[in-house]
């Protein structure tokens, strides 16, 4: 539940990051997503990025630690 939630921030976060980037690069004053619905595409695909990158890391992190606890015993 916490990396659905932190992916969903994180998410909306990367969207205005990422065009404030594109403004920089490109010299652009302003940028029209096009409506709510490409705005949500977008979102959308920085969520799953951000979702597959938290869920990769927790099992990272749970084989780490079974790994120490087998080392332990």
């Amino acid at each position: 539940m916490i990396r659905m939630v932190a992916a969903g921030v994180g998410g909306f976060l990367l969207v205005f990051i990422e065009s404030y980037i594109v403004l920089l690069l490109k010299g652009y004053q302003t940028i029209e997503f096009g409506g709510f619905a490409p705005f949500i595409s977008v979102w959308a695909m920085n969520f799953f990025l951000l979702f597959s990158i938290f869920t990769h890391i927790k099992m990272w992190h749970e084989e780490r630690e079974a790994a120490r606890e087998s080392s332990l015993n």
